[in-house]
This record gives structure tokens, C-alpha cells and sequence, in this order.
């Protein structure tokens, strides 16, 4: 990116976003600081830990901006965050699927919302801390391609991206390792250097999703245990409490450690059995997003089904009902609905969707 432009950046008051406008602001672009009010947080989980959007974080966000020299401004999307992303969490648990609040923001809030504002702010990229890379082909295509660091690595999230979107956004920090990123947060003398990451999701600060969906209308519904026989081993208090590849709090005792192996929403039913009963060959996807075209014919490349999966080699085809059946080269374990498969050729993303 050679020439100058006016780029929005998200800053959450974290490292990495942090050193993304330090970045664009010593490559010469004219930055602007911008922080998301997604929702109500305090500052610290019950346990002590750090949690994330926080007003401790949007503060961190303002002073990184001072430090920097760059103009900052708060947006509240506290309603709109709700609409997209947390009723759409609740309604997932009540199907007895097991939601992925981070990809839906990053498609409805961050590179939706966020990425439609930068025309208000009169700018031409939006920039995140994400550890990912856009690329252009020698056609104009934009490719999204696997950050350097592995162990960092967030195309799983970004599987929703468009080519409108690619060709807006940037990710500065995508072809860095963490240790890089964190040496150069002390080389612009950011106050964030040495903070902490946040692991747990935003807005379930002590992780506890059985009292937040309970919270949120979400009523207990007891119902049966039982194995794929339909025999039944034991009673639940409600099919939200568990998710697929489950072991612990089943309350059964059993020959053999048992999982949870689906949800029978229909039945209020809990189905459980071995670990090798959770190995799937294949899987079916809906809602689907292609960073080009779909896939013609069938589409030989390799998949991940989890965020820090290693991808796995598959073949996937488009069904004549716009579904996308992906067969696994070795059947896997933990496939989960709700949960996204993303579709790789390489280091490249193809496009993905949520798994049914």
C-alpha cells in the first residue's frame, strides 16, 4: 500500500489493534481511532480475570490514540450488537446448537456496521488487529489468506468476508508473530504493551452461558439422557447446559467415560455415547459465504470444523439445495452445529458456512 489513505481503525485498547495504528500512522496514512461500545461489562470476571470491552479497555483504546497523535471517537452499538449477535446466541442454544459469537460479529458488527460507517468518517480502509492477510491476485481478485503466525492464526472468524469487504480492509499485523507484535507495541512506547489478552466472550464475563441464557429467557426444559439406542441412562435439566463432544457433568455413572453425541431439541433429549461415537465422516452446511465464487464440481482442498483446528483434508460439493456437504478424508471428532467449517485451498480461504 504505497500510497497515503485515510484508514478507520478499530482499536479494542489491545496490543495488536494497538500497533495496527501505530503502524499506519508511521507508514504516513491519516488515522482515526475508533472504539466499539458493544456491551455493559465490569472490569474484571468473578475469578479476577481480565475481561474485554470494558470501559478499562475503551480508556486504554483513548490513551494508545493520545500517544499516537490520532483523532479518536467512541460509537455506542450496544442495541444493534444485541440484535445481531447476542439474541442471535440465545436463539442458536434454544435450537440446541452451539453458537460462534465471535465469527457473527466479526460478520455483523465489525467488517458489517463498522465497515459501512468509514464513509461517515470520510475514509478509505477500515484497518484491525486481526492475524490474517489480503492479498490481490494478478486478476484484482482478493484472496484471505492465513496469517504468518500460526499459533495466531484468525481466518476462522473471518470466513464471512466478501470482496467487497477484502478490498476495504487491511490487517497490519497479519504477516507479524506475536513476539513481533509485542516488540513493536515497545518500540512506539504504546501503553498497552505488556497488557494481557482476553479469552472469554465479551459479554459472558465468568463464562458461566447456563445462568446468562437462563438470564435471557431462556427456560430449563428437563429431559432424558440417553444413549443412540434411545435406552435411557439418566435425566438432564435442560438441553442448554450441554453441547456436543461434551464429558463432564453428565451425572451417569458408566463403564466407559461417555460425551455428549447430539441434542434432540424436539425430544428434550441428550444422546450420549463413546468417544468413537462422536467421529463424523461428513457434515452439512448452510448460510454460505465465498471470498470469490462458490466451488464448481467437487472442491478437493482441506477444511477446519473449530478455531485452532489444524485443517484437515476434505472434499466438499455444493447439494442442489445451495446446502454444502463436506466429506472428511478421515472422519472427525467434536463436529458441531452451530459451529462454522471453513473451506481452505492452501494458506487460502474459500469460503465456509454454519454447520447443521
Amino acid at each position: 500500500m504505497s500510497d497515503k489513505k485515510r484508514v478507520v481503525v478499530a482499536m479494542s485498547g489491545g496490543v495488536d489493534s494497538s500497533v495496527t495504528a501505530a503502524l499506519l500512522k508511521e507508514q504516513g496514512h491519516d488515522v482515526m481511532g475508533v472504539s466499539l461500545q458493544l456491551y455493559e461489562r465490569p472490569e474484571q470476571t468473578p475469578s479476577g480475570g481480565k475481561t474485554c470491552c470494558s470501559l478499562t479497555d475503551v480508556m486504554d483504546a483513548a490513551r494508545v490514540a493520545k500517544r499516537l497523535g490520532i483523532p479518536f471517537q467512541v460509537v455506542d452499538l450496544r442495541q444493534r450488537f444485541k440484535e445481531l449477535v447476542i439474541d442471535d446466541f440465545v436463539a442458536e442454544y434454544k435450537a440446541g446448537r452451539t453458537p460462534n459469537p465471535c465469527a457473527r460479529c466479526n460478520e455483523r458488527i465489525k467488517f458489517g456496521l463498522l465497515l459501512e460507517m468509514t464513509a461517515s468518517f470520510d475514509a478509505d480502509l477500515l484497518a484491525t488487529g486481526h492475524y490474517a492477510r489480503i492479498e490481490p491476485d494478478a486478476s484484482g481478485i482478493y484472496r484471505l489468506r492465513k496469517g504468518l503466525d500460526p499459533r495466531k492464526d484468525q481466518t476462522y472468524f473471518l470466513f464471512g468476508m466478501n470482496q467487497q469487504q477484502l478490498a476495504r480492509t487491511i490487517f497490519p499485523v497479519g504477516h507479524l508473530e506475536k513476539p513481533e507484535v509485542r516488540q513493536l507495541a515497545a518500540h512506539f512506547n504504546l501503553p498497552v504493551a505488556q497488557k494481557q489478552e482476553s479469552q472469554e466472550i465479551c459479554f459472558i464475563p465468568d463464562n458461566d452461558y447456563v445462568r446468562f441464557l437462563e438470564e435471557a429467557g431462556v427456560t430449563p426444559r428437563p429431559g432424558e439422557i440417553v444413549d443412540r439406542d434411545g435406552k435411557v441412562l439418566g435425566r438432564h435439566d435442560g438441553i442448554h447446559r450441554y453441547t456436543v463432544g461434551q464429558r463432564r457433568g453428565l451425572g451417569i455413572a458408566w463403564k466407559e467415560p461417555l460425551y455428549v453425541t447430539g441434542l434432540d431439541t424436539a425430544n428434550a433429549r441428550v444422546v450420549v455415547g463413546s468417544k468413537e461415537d462422536l467421529h463424523r465422516s461428513s457434515l452439512c452446511a448452510d448460510q454460505l459465504t465465498w471470498t470469490d465464487l462458490p466451488i464448481t464440481g467437487t472442491f478437493h482442498g482441506t477444511c477446519s470444523i473449530r478455531y485452532r483446528q489444524q485443517p484437515v483434508p476434505c472434499r466438499a460439493e455444493l447439494c442442489p439445495d445451495g446446502r454444502l456437504r463436506v466429506e472428511f478424508d478421515t472422519p472427525q471428532a467434536g463436529v458441531t452445529p452451530g459451529q462454522a467449517v471453513v473451506l481452505y485451498d492452501g494458506d487460502t480461504v474459500v469460503g465456509g458456512g454454519w454447520i447443521l
